[in-house]
């Protein structure tokens, strides 16, 4: 019988080709018309260590990286000692035959001798990650074609002779499980081709935002696992009359970001929590200075260095609260690789029409994802830019003159009779510094009114379920996907449940998202942390009963794990409460 959806999970040693090995295999997949959804791990060291690269094909949408395996192929021991306690029932461990003893393996297996193949036949012991790429592609059923054409992309500056011997493992480990494995067609999803959709990572549809966005500056400091959308940029800002500069640290990066800005260009960085931790005293500036300002922050397992490579939804107190006095900043949380690209639009919008700083919270498992996604409509696109001043008549220029919106008329640089100071002391109308009292509560009430009337342009709280349940379930970031599953499970089993999936995370009064839950009683709020960072900024807009749900493991969300809490809440909910009311 064929399958609608596997899960398929490749470990071993850094350096072996798994990560490589699952890239390969997904954009494959995706060309020849499956739905793909990736998760990986690895350790934060250059070489050495475990790598993990999971898959999962389907013919239909997918929201998350899925629950139990269904395949586990280990490059080496560790990689079945350590992964095949996730099997599913029925499940099937592949593996090399030179570096996994299969003596103790008690589920459905299969050898692939691919050390062996690549040694001896291919003589070339690199190759044997083509030769697992090969046997994979045949056991789900992705079209060779496809896969030898991203080889020859791959390594077509290596020389003809490097295409051939790779090809060559590509097939052998092919022709393998052609004659070896036993009853292929039970693999088989049946799909047909589609061209609407392209496959692209987290951090790479944040980088293709941003340019749709306008953005032609980019200003960053290296740090796992926001590099990718430096190295992205690096590759296209150039090309449409754009710059990107590496600066030698994240202080600099930021202030350079804010520099460019104040010229008139919309400008970003990226980073992740340590880098963040160092940009507070600047994101204060932007603030004070009303300059548009946007910071992706790659969230990562903290604290301190933490787990580099490891997943968390952590930093969101410091996206939050991050700075010395008080200033008015927007954060933002897209929830998939499809949202990375709009919330990236959205965040420069917000930006430059409220010349205000907005954070984006991204993190490493939506970063490092690969999904296949519909090609950006670029209609269904809106791009704002700044309320510029060009002159008033004769009149002095005020820079931050008082207005309802707390939003001022900008100047750019050489713009006659626009002369005026920006800088991080308190200030008049006018922009000379002042310390008075009133003037400065004035002026603090000004940027916080840009907040009230931003909300008007905030992405809608979308919802999935029965919108008149009681009982919520409320995600943030990248645990959409396991929460959006988890419900349609919860649903299916006659549970009344609606999940609620806001991008801004702050502010959130002001009719945002206060008034979509006046009806929840009870809401569930799933968080890769252990505090609760999204259950403590919720308790100041929601009344009703808060359940937390918390990981911190440096993993993602399992839909099943979800789903578990959604019953349980879900029963008691149902059980007749006692009075505490003393009779009288």
């Amino acid at each position: 019988m064929s399958r609608r959806d596997l899960v398929i999970r490749i470990g071993g040693e850094s350096g072996e080709g798994v990560i490589s090995t699952g890239e390969l295999l997904t954009l494959a997949a995706a060309r020849a018309g499956f739905y793909v959804y990736t998760f990986r791990t690895y350790p934060a060291e250059i070489k050495g260590g475990h790598a993990i690269f999971q898959l999962r094909l389907s013919d239909h949408s997918l929201y998350s990286h899925g629950d139990h395996l269904d395949l586990l192929l280990a490059f080496n021991q560790e990689g079945y000692d350590k992964h095949h306690r996730e099997l599913r029932d029925g499940g099937m461990v592949l593996y090399d035959t030179e570096s996994v003893d299969s003596s103790a393996i008690p589920f459905q297996k299969v050898g692939l001798p691919l050390t062996d193949i690549a040694k001896n036949k291919i003589k070339m012991p690199l190759a044997k990650n083509m030769v697992a790429l090969g046997a994979l592609g045949r056991l789900f059923w992705v079209p060779r074609d496809y896969i030898e054409k991203l080889v020859r992309e791959k390594f077509g500056k290596k020389g003809q002779s490097v295409i051939d011997k790779n090809l060559e493992a590509l097939r052998a480990g092919s022709d393998y499980v052609e004659t070896n494995f036993p009853n292929l067609e039970s693999l088989r999803i049946p799909i047909s081709p589609s061209g609407d959709r392209i496959v692209i990572s987290g951090n790479e549809a944040i980088g293709l935002g941003s340019v749709v966005a306008g953005c032609r500056h980019y200003f960053g400091y290296p740090i796992t696992p926001a590099s990718d959308i430096m190295e992205y940029l690096a590759g296209v800002l150039p090309k449409l009359g754009g710059v990107v500069i590496q600066a030698e640290d994240e202080i600099a990066s930021v202030a350079m970001a804010i520099g460019a800005s104040f010229a008139g260009h919309k400008a970003m960085s990226a980073t992740a929590g340590p880098g963040l931790s160092l940009m507070t005293e600047l994101l204060g500036l932007a603030g004070m200075a009303e300059i548009p300002l946007v910071i992706a922050d790659i969230q990562r397992a903290g604290p301190s260095t933490g787990m580099p490579t490891k997943t968390e939804q952590s930093d969101l107190n410091l996206a939050v609260y991050g700075n010395h006095g008080e200033a008015p900043r927007i954060v933002i949380a897209p929830f998939d690789v499809e949202d990375c690209f709009y919330s990236t639009v959205t965040a420069f919008n917000l930006a430059e029409k409220y010349q205000i700083p907005v954070l984006l919270l991204s993190d490493q498992s939506l970063s490092n994802r690969t999904e296949a996604i519909p090609k950006p409509d670029l209609s269904k696109v809106k791009v704002l830019d700044r309320v510029e001043w060009t002159g008033d008549g004769g009149a002095a220029y005020k820079r931050y003159k008082f207005t309802e919106t707390g939003v001022s008329p900008m100047a750019l640089p050489g713009t006659p009779e626009g002369i005026h100071v920006a800088c991080g002391l308190e200030h008049t109308e006018a922009g000379r510094p002042n310390y008075d009292p009133a003037n400065h509560m004035n002026m603090v009430d000004k940027r916080f009114r840009k907040l009230g009337a931003a909300v008007a342009d905030f992405p809608p709280v979308e919802t999935y379920g029965d919108t008149t349940a009681e009982l919520g379930i409320i995600s943030w970031g990248s645990t959409l996907g396991a929460v959006r599953e988890a419900t349609e499970r919860a649903l299916e089993r006659g549970i009344k449940i609606c999940s609620y999936y806001p991008r801004v995370l702050y502010p959130l009064g002001n009719g945002y998202l206060d008034k979509t839950l006046e009806h929840v009683r009870t809401l569930i709020v799933p968080e890769v942390n252990s505090q609760g960072q999204f259950a403590t900024l919720l308790r100041r807009i929601y009344s009703g009963e808060i359940v937390r749900q918390n990981i911190y493991g440096g993993l993602p969300f399992r839909p099943e794990t979800i789903l578990e809490k959604i019953e349980e809440v879900a029963e008691s909910c149902q059980r007749p409460q006692l009075s505490t009311t003393r009779a009288r």
